[in-house]
């Protein structure tokens, strides 16, 4: 496949904006020491606005070499769904009624263990929530997760060490504990109807060894940091500002709507505009809306899909010529440095695969997608939540590779040998 000029530009910005990200931490530091422009640095370290920046980069130089009307037609085809979805679930599961329902389930289930401090709790959040991600969809586990341990952990003292490693376990957690069910995760449900994968499918092949893998990661990191764990004690106070029970109720069916129609932009839009308005006359049963981080995460993934239509011309190829066991690690690797389910998409696209290099392709790709914030699509609503428990408000990219890979390879052993 011969690559035109744009796509060849592409690959080269999709290549800068990679090391952007890695670099995002420095620019943090800049914004201190040149005051003037402190504004700028602020905005370019900002990981969620990385490859939106780049990617309106892309548009403007394809604009000026191949004319307005193709980036706009290019712009056109891009399908962005899924930042509109993570957009209006985010909102929506970052709300005081659902935060607090989350809380209370999570401390009903943490007080059935018998565990001292905080060891039950954060079992609970990294075990539980991200398997729900196979119901209510990763995005909306991720942010639950999320805000669950930013109200009972990070906001204490804690070290460095342990919200590195719950970060790590987070990330990879959620990313193969949606394949119980054929719709739940990105990189999934871009084959499931090409490849005719359903449920039953995906419980027998995939689900009961995710579910497996998510508990061992779990049950590790408590104990690893059980000592840590053991000297904070579980939030187990009453919750402040209870909400009425009809307002939970009203707020669980706009998080059920909008799931229900994850794939119809018009009607979950529609839904969230609804859950705007009511939460807007019931204010002061309400917190902060996190518009702004909602925002912010789907700029990224607009953004990441802008720019990741340009890289099918290396990326497919690429997996075509691999076996099913080169497949499995290459897509592994290959989901670091880009959306897992854009690469899952790309391998659909090509014809006569066996059924092992299909397992393969998705099973690498769902593990691997922990192992950066751009890997699996709700990585940035995490780290958009977490992120100013961080220091410089920054999370560090090399530190959070470092705090996935152990997790990753407990999920590679279980794809790949169970």
């Amino acid at each position: 496949m011969t690559p035109t000029t744009i796509e060849v530009v592409g690959a080269i910005l999709f290549a800068v904006a990679i090391l952007h990200t890695f670099s995002a931490g420095a620019l943090a530091r800049l914004e201190t020491r040149f005051l003037r422009h402190g504004g700028v640095w602020h905005l370019l370290s900002e990981v969620e606005v990385v490859f939106g920046f780049w990617a309106m980069i892309l548009v403007l130089t394809m604009a000026v070499t191949d004319g307005a009307a193709a980036a706009t037609q290019y712009v056109d085809t891009r399908n962005f769904t899924e930042p509109m979805f993570v957009f209006a679930i985010m909102v929506i599961a970052g709300t005081r009624p659902i935060i607090q329902t989350a809380m209370a389930v999570v401390r009903l289930l943490s007080r059935a263990l018998p565990l001292p401090g905080s060891m039950g709790l954060y079992l609970v959040v990294m075990a539980v929530v991200p398997l729900l991600g196979s119901f209510i969809t990763e995005p909306a586990a991720m942010t639950l997760a999320a805000l669950v341990l930013a109200n009972s952990l990070f906001g204490r003292q804690v070290s460095n060490r342990l919200k590195y490693a719950s970060l790590g376990v987070l990330f990879v957690n959620v990313s193969i504990g949606g394949t119980l069910t054929n719709y739940a995760a990105p990189p999934v449900l871009m084959v499931a109807g090409t490849w005719g994968w359903d449920l039953p499918f995906m419980l027998s092949n995939f689900g009961w060894k995710a579910a497996l893998a998510v508990v061992v990661n779990a049950f590790g990191a408590t104990l690893l940091f059980r000592k840590e764990l053991r000297r904070l004690a579980p939030a187990t106070g009453p919750l402040s500002n209870p909400v009425p029970l009809p307002l939970v109720l009203a707020h669980i069916g706009f998080l059920l709507g909008v799931v229900v129609f994850a794939h119809h932009p018009a009607m979950f839009m529609g839904i969230f505009l609804l859950f705007l308005g009511i939460a807007n006359a019931y204010e002061r049963h309400q917190d902060r809306l996190i518009l702004r981080e909602g925002l912010l995460v789907a700029f990224f993934l607009a953004g990441l899909v802008t720019l990741g239509g340009m890289q099918s011309w290396w990326l497919q190829p690429l997996l075509s010529g691999m076996t099913a066991d080169q497949v499995f690690l290459g897509a592994t690797a290959l989901t670091a440095v880009t959306d897992n389910a854009a690469l899952t998409y790309l391998g659909s696209l090509v014809q006569g695969l066996s059924d092992e290099f299909k397992y393969a392709l998705v099973a690498g790709a769902v593990t691997g997608g922990g192992l950066t914030i751009i890997a699996n699509a709700p990585n940035p609503a995490g780290a958009s939540i977490l992120r100013k428990y961080f220091d410089h408000e920054a999370i560090s990219p090399l530190w959070l590779l470092a705090a996935a890979l152990g997790p990753t390879v407990v999920a590679a052993l279980a794809f790949w040998f169970l």
